[in-house]
């Protein structure tokens, strides 16, 4: 339902149908928003990565933010994390079919920003 602003005979605005809770958009932002987030789903978008080649592409990022963001990653759904070695310990990242429903909107925000040469 839209809100809508109403402006009585007084001059009074009233707002109807109020947001109770997060609207949709800003839910979508919650799992994609996150600092780090969405690059680290756009470049899980080919293939699995290793954790220390993610780290790489992200060059700015720390491996802890990197550690924490994919944590959150797993624990909403979208991303899958593959243990392929015990000793010494080597694990894959890769996104599920819920991570790969995001790629159109974060490739629409790539395009967006850079018509816009935001920085």
């Amino acid at each position: 339902m839209e809100s809508t602003v109403k402006t009585d005979s007084k001059g009074r605005k009233k707002v109807l149908n109020a947001c109770t809770e997060p609207c949709a958009i800003e839910k979508g932002m919650r799992l994609i928003g996150g600092k780090w987030k969405g690059s680290i789903i756009y470049h899980l978008k080919d293939e699995p990565v290793r954790f220390n080649d993610l780290t790489r592409m992200l060059g700015g990022a720390s491996k802890k933010m990197v550690d924490q963001r994919l944590k959150e990653l797993e624990q909403e759904g979208m991303v899958l994390r593959k243990v392929i070695s015990d000793r010494p310990v080597a694990v894959t990242y890769e996104l599920t079919m819920f991570g790969q429903s995001a790629l159109s909107i974060l490739e629409q925000l790539r395009i967006w920003s850079e018509s816009h040469q935001i920085n």
